[in-house]
């Protein structure tokens, strides 16, 4: 179990608190590129951490993202008009460039060099593959802009889409790293999924359900290594690579895309469950992205017009208790990526970690845990920056291999855990 204090600290991501300063030092996604289409498109609604915000992109296809309210009498500007390099509240008139610089205010004569002064906290917002990245520490310590392997492959090689989680990030960034779920939940999925179906590896996740883990320290997080019995007395190894604070990549399953997530706190009781697919040495296919638009994989259909999914607590997730019956599904939920998010969001906005009884296969979020509370602590006390900020540490590789039982998959396995342009994954 953790202790109160521990859960709270590393729960509470609004500005201030040490978890929240220490994902101020990380370019996060904040917006899929589709969000704003067009130069002068309609503004956007983001909330991270903690803060309500405004997207948008100008007339010249420079993109901004500032502070939702207007400083006048605090109007929101996603009413605003964007047109001719700023957005402009429609209450009186003022309007703001992307940085959030006030450049006009109507009832002010210009020599007066009112508007001058107002400025609204503002955050950069960079496009790099189809996600729009933003860093919303302080601008003097700005890291380089990130390197994941899935956001600067071709555009065809690659997919990302997000959905609305209405939990805390922390106990959904711990599904992802939990590999011991794969034989239960997702059982059945995995031959029936076109992005999962067919791979050799899957019978060893169905026959053996009791996975040994291994752990180790990564320069940017940790890898998860989760081991089953497989023919000849050699083991199947699934390698997962947590990159802080809440990168992670799934093990590959034969020539299937590669996928995996993030978790970025709305606020302490939602998140964005962010999930791509990517083929290192090759487009995916039509048949590929198709699956990934029809919410197959690690991806979900939406209510329309929106980032929730259709499967959603409102309506028991679409649970059919015949299908659990009948063992088509094991929880009587449709895809992978709504049967994490179920029992992710069934524990509550944020679970009551003193109460959890934990064994040996939840060693890497223990590991995980202590990471990141040990990280938060030494910027708060020591202005030390975290793990996982240097793009060094985002050239990482999921990997599912096939070792002998001498064989330790940290040395094995080292090249395999890394990303290498134009070669392909290590997959079973």
């Amino acid at each position: 179990m953790l202790r109160k204090e521990i859960n709270d600290l590393l729960t509470q991501t609004d500005a201030g608190t040490p978890m929240g300063e220490m994902y101020r030092q990380y370019w996060i996604p904040a917006l899929l590129a589709e969000e704003l289409p067009e130069n002068d498109c309609p503004p956007v609604r983001v909330k991270l951490l903690g803060e309500r915000l405004i997207a948008f992109r100008d007339t010249d296809g420079k993109y901004g993202l500032i502070d939702e309210f207007c400083p006048h009498r605090g109007a929101s500007l996603w009413f605003g008009r964007n047109e001719e390099h700023g957005l402009r509240c429609p209450y009186h008139g003022w309007k703001f460039d992307v940085t959030g610089q006030c450049i006009e205010v109507p009832s002010e004569p210009t020599e007066s060099g009112f508007c001058e002064k107002i400025k609204l906290a503002g955050y950069p917002l960079v496009k790099i593959g189809d996600v729009l990245w933003t860093y919303m520490g302080a601008a003097e310590q700005q890291p380089p802009l990130p390197e994941w392997e899935f956001a600067t492959v071709p555009a065809e090689q690659s997919f990302t889409s997000k959905r609305l989680q209405e939990c805390n990030w922390l106990q959904a960034m711990e599904g992802g790293i939990d590999s011991s779920h794969v034989s239960w939940l997702h059982s059945g999925d995995l031959q029936r999924d076109p992005l999962f179906k067919g791979a050799a590896g899957n019978k060893y996740n169905q026959q053996d359900k009791m996975p040994v883990f291994e752990v180790t320290e990564s320069d940017g997080g940790l890898y998860i290594g989760a081991r089953r019995n497989a023919e000849d007395g050699k083991y199947y190894w699934r390698i997962t690579p947590w990159v802080m604070p809440s990168f992670t990549m799934v093990p590959p399953r034969g020539d299937h895309p590669m996928h995996g997530h993030f978790w970025i706190p709305i606020d302490d009781h939602n998140c964005w469950a962010w999930s791509y697919d990517y083929h290192p040495v090759r487009a995916l296919t039509g048949e590929e992205r198709q699956a990934m638009q029809d919410g197959k994989g690690v991806h979900v259909k939406y209510v329309p017009g929106t980032y929730r999914p259709a499967a959603n607590k409102d309506n028991d997730y679409l649970m059919d208790r015949e299908a659990q019956r009948r063992g088509e599904t094991f929880s009587g939920i449709t895809g992978i990526g709504m049967q994490d998010a179920s029992i992710q969001e069934s524990m509550g906005p944020i679970v009551d970690r003193t109460k959890e009884n934990l064994v040996s296969t939840d060693n890497g979020i223990i590991m995980a845990r202590n990471r990141l509370r040990k990280a938060a602590m030494e910027l708060k006390d020591k202005g030390v920056r975290p793990p996982g900020v240097d793009p060094v540490h985002q050239k990482v590789r999921s990997a599912a291999v096939i070792l002998p039982p001498d064989k330790a998959y940290k040395d094995a396995c080292k090249e395999d855990l890394m990303a290498r342009p134009g070669v392909r994954q290590s997959s079973v």
